[in-house]
């Protein structure tokens, strides 16, 4: 009787039962993670560098604003803890036959292994196994570097006692942290003097503190007071109940000098070196910027990154007019982030070491850089601060910029990018600093830093910054810190920067690097009381200005700083910038730029009777900083006489956008267009031109003006991505903010290269009608890799790679009818199986419909009498007119017309 009782009992109250052996085996779990069991089913050497502090690792899990997850490649697929590259070349993904090599040693670190998976090339992947091998053999980094900072009398782990401590009032107020595994005095002392505090506590065991300030002898206590084990040495004593150890770190409490203002009057005038680190095409604004900068007194390095031959090529020619203008002949390729910009930095500063140029400060400098004060009162300032160094310093707890920079990461640079392979501990016995990449520094630490021969310290920091993320941003400061030229720091970079952390830290460097970046936005006219509010302060440069994105800014610094210009100069705001040179060395874009150039110079030369012709430039024009086309720079055989003339022709590019009249959302559209390359941090397509291809990654971009009511909606939209077949290729959905202000919006395709040419429609959707489309082309290529394209290439590329996807039915009505599908499919592949002449009329049909060619000018000085095409230098826009603001060559002449 009582067996079938207790059976009713447990059927009855089943559900309850198990719950409460839920929770039972949750307790049990949580128990035996808070116990701290190590996992065995991982390799003990598959974390080779983190730490084993649960707080630490805490924080570096949790920094999801810099760092990819740690359980993810950068792919996206799982990278499996238990994958190793071995020597005998096998791994969970990778083989002898996949890398090419067999490494010398079993490689554990997940993140050296997903970087090997990812590199493309051999030497790639040998440079990063080779120096993931040195890491897990310790050999790599050293354990500890001597501090050459004087240290007014403090001694390293000196221990001061066991004080008092406050909840309200603490002894130690700089930094704390919690090591709830692995406390000790050592680790605690060496993380405050890395964080640069001269004294260190630990506290109930687990806790750190660190301060700049002795603790006062009235909170002196008895030893026995300190009385509670370290997790981390079970032989030491970590404090107690309010209770802390104190311990001197080693070196003194830090303060960075203070600048002076006003010269001495024996004191010499200085001579700057400018080092100018140029990238890109803006030509015309190197000059402006060395203009506002020129004094015989000063000279200027010029550093051209390697695969920049158009401005490398046009910059050398100042060399013959000035002599003190030169540019490094060992010129290195550099990306964001990346390592070469510490080698490059380094080479240039030795450079101007080895010259005869006699110089006291190197001020580095790139193109977007300008001045906000007159170069005789940098002259001044740096005349009374002779032999300091002006570094800017993060601002921040040093530990979290650690780790926000990825300074606790080994990054190896190789294929142009920057592969994090795993974590590393940095060596005991320095401090830790860093903050900006720009710097003015004196010549006698310029020779302190580039001569590391017999120097433990800097031969130890330079091979840990030769493998750091954004290393020129804390290298010098971190040699300054811990070397004799501490006394000589300055908390300044004398620079002003327009952050706008919201929009600048998008993380649109990870194509680059594997990790996210924040980058400074440009300066707008929005922004002018920022620059006004430097003229009080030891601020000299301003950054970063881009004309190609506003042009006015520059303009209204350059009247504030010399005065307004007068009417003699002539297109004050109109600024042109090279896209394309003949001379250059072939790139990836140049197919598609050949292809659309050429093309319309075939169409163009139909109506103005020229027959062969040779395109030398194409120069992207601006005009009060609105785009205003491309122009084409070419000679021509006039016909019959086949004299041959030079011309140059301007070019508008065209979409076809149309908007719902009847929606009052449609109608606050603006701007609805579809490009490549957009800059959200500018927000702006870089792809002014609107040159599209097969391989391109295209995006549509579009401004949604402010409401007029206070009261805010938000719209969920579709956009639908639809191919010259008619056929569905990608949909995104977009949400869509009702604010007071203009708001730009984006939808990056994801779509399979090569995409098929000729006219595709984007439009977005929302429940029941279309709000807004528009056409535009993916042009076929006339050319790969700068050749004439072979006709077995061009039907491959152009066949396309069309893909059905599931939609919604309702969705049908957007797209063609499908008879209509099927003969646009057929047209398509006809097209495809084009080549020679015929692909070049497809392609003459297509441009001719996308590109408007607006005016022509004559490049010579005399005009010709059979046409009406001006002279180029008599135009407003022609790259030829003239514009004084640019004009380095006025140097020459000693004066400024203003």
């Amino acid at each position: 009787m009582s067996d079938n009782l207790a059976v009713r009992w447990m059927r009855r109250y089943k559900f309850f039962f198990l719950i409460g052996l839920l929770i039972i085996g949750l307790q049990v779990f949580l128990a035996y993670k808070s116990l701290g069991i190590p996992d065995l089913s991982f390799s003990s050497g598959s974390n080779l560098f983190s730490s084993s502090s649960s707080s630490e690792s805490k924080s570096k899990t949790q920094q999801n604003d810099n760092s990819v997850a740690d359980d993810e490649d950068l792919n996206g697929g799982p990278v499996k803890q238990r994958d190793t590259v071995n020597s005998a070349g096998h791994s969970g993904n990778l083989n002898v036959d996949q890398l090419g090599f067999q490494p010398s040693c079993d490689i554990t670190a997940k993140e050296a292994i997903s970087a090997l998976r990812r590199a493309k090339t051999k030497e790639c992947r040998k440079q990063i196994a080779n120096v993931a091998c040195t890491i897990q053999s310790m050999e790599f980094y050293a354990r500890r570097l001597p501090n050459y900072c004087l240290n007014s009398n403090y001694t390293a782990n000196k221990p001061l006692g066991c004080y008092r401590d406050e909840k309200e009032y603490r002894l130690l107020s700089g930094y704390f942290t919690n090591f709830k595994r692995n406390n000790s005095p050592k680790k605690c002392i060496q993380m405050c003097l890395q964080s640069g505090f001269p004294y260190g506590g630990v506290q109930y065991g687990t806790e750190c503190f660190c301060g700049a300030d002795m603790p006062p002898s009235a909170a002196k206590l008895p030893d026995s007071s300190c009385n509670m084990k370290c997790p981390g040495d079970a032989k030491e004593v970590c404090g107690g109940y309010f209770s802390m150890n104190i311990f001197e770190t080693g070196i003194a409490k830090f303060t960075p000098q203070i600048a002076e203002t006003i010269p001495k009057p024996e004191t010499e005038r200085v001579r700057i070196a400018f080092l100018l680190t140029l990238n890109g095409r803006a030509l015309r604004q190197v000059h402006r910027l060395i203009k506002a900068l020129y004094s015989p007194n000063h000279v200027f390095y010029i550093h051209v990154d390697s695969r920049q031959d158009y401005l490398y090529r046009e910059l050398l020619q100042l060399e013959s007019k000035f002599p003190n203008i030169r540019l490094a002949r060992n010129r290195f390729s550099t990306i964001w982030g990346g390592a070469s910009l510490l080698t490059m930095l380094m080479h240039c500063m030795s450079d101007l070491l080895a010259s005869d140029w006699q110089w006291d400060f190197v001020i580095n400098l790139s193109e977007s850089d300008f001045p906000v004060k007159p170069v005789e009162k940098l002259a001044n300032f740096l005349t009374a601060n002779k032999g300091r160094n002006f570094v800017k310093s993060h601002g921040r707890e040093t530990q979290r910029f650690i780790q926000k920079q990825g300074l606790d990461k080994t990054f190896v640079e190789c294929d142009t990018h920057m592969w994090r392979i795993g974590d590393r501990v940095l060596p005991e016995g320095i401090q830790i600093d860093g903050g900006s990449d720009w710097i003015a520094l004196s010549r006698p630490f310029v020779q302190y830093v580039t001569n590391n021969e017999n120097n433990e310290l800097l031969e130890g920091l330079l091979t840990i910054f030769r493998h750091t993320l954004l290393p020129a941003e804390s290298f010098f400061h971190t040699v300054l810190r811990n070397s004799q030229f501490c006394q000589t720091y300055v908390d300044n970079n004398l620079h002003v920067t327009n952050w706008k952390r919201k929009l600048g830290c998008k993380c649109q460097y990870k194509h680059v690097v594997d990790w996210c970046g924040c980058s400074p936005n440009d300066f707008k006219p929005d922004d002018w009381a920022r620059l006004q509010g430097t003229e009080q302060k030891m601020l000299f440069f301003a950054r970063k200005f881009e004309p190609i994105i506003n042009q006015a800014i520059i303009l209204q610094l350059e009247e504030w700083l010399f005065g307004p210009y007068t009417s003699e100069y002539v297109n004050l705001n109109s600024y042109w910038q090279s896209l394309y040179h003949h001379s250059d060395k072939h790139s990836s874009a140049d197919d598609l730029y050949l292809t659309v150039a050429q093309s319309i110079l075939r169409i163009n030369g139909r109506k103005m009777h020229f027959g062969k012709f040779s395109l030398h430039e194409i120069t992207n024009f601006l005009s009060n900083d609105e785009y205003k086309g491309f122009l084409l720079r070419y000679s021509a055989q006039r016909l019959p006489s086949n004299v041959t003339v030079d011309f140059e022709t301007r070019i508008r590019p065209t979409q076809y956008p149309k908007v719902a009249r009847s929606s009052k959302f449609a109608k606050r559209l603006r701007n609805f267009e579809v490009s490549s390359d957009f800059d959200q941090k500018e927000q702006i397509s870089r792809n002014y031109g609107k040159f599209l291809g097969p391989s391109t990654d295209i995006v549509l971009s579009f401004t949604f003006t402010g409401s007029a009511h206070s009261d805010s909606h938000s719209y969920n939209m579709t956009v639908l991505w639809i191919d010259p077949m008619g056929m569905l290729q990608d949909f995104n959905e977009i949400h869509i903010e009702d604010t007071q202000s203009d708001a730009i919006n984006f939808s990056k395709a994801n779509l399979k290269h090569p995409l098929t040419p000729g006219i595709w429609t984007v439009k977005l959707i929302g429940r029941t009608s279309i709000y807004a489309q528009t056409k535009f082309l993916i042009s076929p290529f006339a050319f790969e890799h700068g050749k004439l394209i072979r006709p077995d290439r061009s039907q491959k590329v152009h066949s396309g790679s069309p893909q059905d996807i599931s939609y919604p039915t309702d969705w049908q009505q957007y797209l063609p009818p499908v008879e209509d599908i099927k003969i646009l499919k057929e047209l398509a592949q006809a097209n495809a199986q084009r080549t020679d002449a015929k692909l070049l009329n497809w392609i003459d049909d297509l441009v001719s419909k996308f590109f408007l060619i607006r005016e022509t000018c004559v490049a010579g000085n005399k005009p010709l009498s059979d046409l009406s095409s001006p002279l180029c230098k008599d135009t407003d826009w022609s790259s030829l007119a003239p514009d004084p603001k640019s004009d380095v060559d006025a140097l020459l002449h000693r004066r400024r017309r203003r």
